[in-house]
């Protein structure tokens, strides 16, 4: 294809994209402004949480999907993210009240307080004051992530795969510690939170009253993330991305084309952390407070498992798997830690009809699976039935006790059965999701699959007509 129509082919896609980015913003506008914030809680909480863990999932897949550098420290740079921007927005004077068990805090100085002084404290003023001091305290919080990652990386980087790994997560791990440290309470609060910066909330636009007139806390951090990830897909698409996309897939030949690993690594490393910091800032600013012990490493592991999901190396892939996995995780899922019981028999019978065909479905797809892989016989077949043979007799066994309780409904078990789901998930989708592919890609993959599915449906029933046919002339004739 010559290079006149791939960049055209790649100005269309970067412009549907900056498009579908503008449509998606303005709805989060209409969709905050038109539901109910307190009867939608789960809602906007499950979309902001989502579009956090968007960012920080596709600079870890910078790192770990399109570098091949299996980094696990995420939670540390996002911890520094988090405190580096709380420790710059707290206002003076309450700064006493938050950092009460120390006496008070060692640094007295705040980044939006001042420019709200600067540009005025109330109206047009305070507002221009507020949203240029938290992104610049934003940004701040970037760079502080960058610097340690810059710091970590001249010795860390050497290393390779699961070495790798455990030395960013004991900088995670160690860094955590640090910050719990009571000689750094005056900094960092010790073990305590800190709280009362600005938050997503202070975003809303209110009139005189103190009414809102216009919410705009969703809209902000589907704002800033988009942007962060827009940032990294210029990247990706630059000549360092593809210079990082060399190295991953062999770093022999990619020394040998006069790339420079350390250099590309160490930038990656810092780029990844950067936006990683950015990551916590939003964080904080989402749960209204920066403590420590959140940042532990379940937060690294949801977040690696959101970029498996979706795909290692399809920054679309990561997106989409980490709405989904809070969605499912925070939301969708919520009933399951509730106990309920059977209205009727008739509802009973059909749960336990229900199970029945989710073991048999399961039993033929695990079969599937492991014939696709070539096994043909029946020792090699027969484990697969075992899953599926134990949901069977658990379901008769079931039946027969005549229980109306509906079963395994308690508190935990939604996240049983969050982990099955991705155990089935990984299983028949290996490569995530999207693999190393991108949305339009996929969309356009689906739409040629059921394409084809019509075709052979409509040939196949051309067929039978045809036969048909052939049999009303052959009576015919005879």
């Amino acid at each position: 294809m010559p290079a006149v129509t791939l960049e055209k082919k790649s100005k269309k896609g970067a412009v549907a994209a900056f498009i579908g980015v503008l449509v998606i913003l303005a709805g989060v506008i209409v969709l905050e402004n038109t539901l109910d914030p307190n009867r939608n809680l789960i809602v906007f909480t499950a979309l902001k949480k989502g579009a956090v863990y968007a960012l920080v999932a596709v600079s870890m897949n910078l790192l770990n999907g399109f570098t091949g550098l299996f980094s696990l420290g995420q939670a540390g740079f996002m911890l520094l993210g988090g405190y580096t921007y709380a420790i710059l927005t707290i206002p003076s004077a309450e700064r006493e009240g938050v950092y009460y068990m120390y006496d008070g805090s060692a640094i007295n100085f705040s980044i939006t307080e001042s420019l709200q002084n600067l540009f005025g404290g109330g109206g047009v003023g305070g507002a221009v004051g507020l949203v240029l001091g938290v992104l610049i305290a934003i940004i701040i919080a970037g760079l502080v992530a960058a610097l340690i990652a810059w710091l970590i990386g001249l010795p860390v980087l050497k290393l390779k795969s699961d070495y790798l790994a455990i030395a960013t997560l004991g900088f995670a791990e160690i860094i955590r510690a640090v910050f719990q440290w009571p000689n750094l309470g005056r900094i960092t609060n010790g073990a305590n939170a800190l709280n009362r910066f600005p938050t997503l909330t202070d975003f809303n636009i209110t009139n005189a009253d103190g009414q809102v007139v216009l919410r705009l806390s969703t809209f902000v951090v589907f704002a800033i993330a988009g942007l962060c990830i827009f940032l990294i897909v210029l990247l990706i698409n630059s000549s360092y991305g593809r210079a990082l996309k060399a190295i991953r897939e062999d770093e022999i030949a990619a020394e040998a084309m006069g790339i420079n690993l350390a250099k590309h690594k160490r930038l990656s490393f810092i780029i990844s952390s950067f936006f990683t910091g950015v990551g916590g800032a939003l964080f904080a600013m989402y749960v209204n407070q920066v403590q420590a012990k959140t940042f532990n490493s379940a937060m690294t592991y949801e977040l690696l498992l959101i970029v498996v999901l979706g795909g290692m190396g399809s920054v679309s892939g990561s997106v989409v798997a980490a709405f989904l996995y809070v969605a499912s995780s925070e939301w969708w899922l919520r009933f399951l830690d509730n106990t309920a019981t059977f209205s009727g028999a008739t509802s009973r019978w059909i749960f336990i009809a229900v199970i029945a065909a989710l073991a048999v479905g399961l039993t033929a797809l695990l079969l599937w699976k492991r014939r696709k892989n070539g096994a043909k016989k029946f020792s090699e077949l027969w484990t697969a039935c075992i899953v599926g043979a134990v949901v069977l007799v658990w379901d008769i066994y079931y039946a027969a006790t005549g229980g109306m309780e509906v079963p395994f409904l308690r508190s935990g078990f939604r996240m049983v059965v969050f982990s099955v789901i991705i155990m089935v998930v990984v299983l028949f989708f290996r490569k995530g999701l999207f693999g190393d592919r991108e949305l339009p890609y996929v969309v356009k993959s689906i739409g040629s699959f059921f394409k084809r599915i019509f075709r052979a449906g409509n040939a196949a029933a051309a067929a039978a007509k045809a036969v048909k046919a052939e049999g009303k002339e052959g009576g015919a004739n005879e």
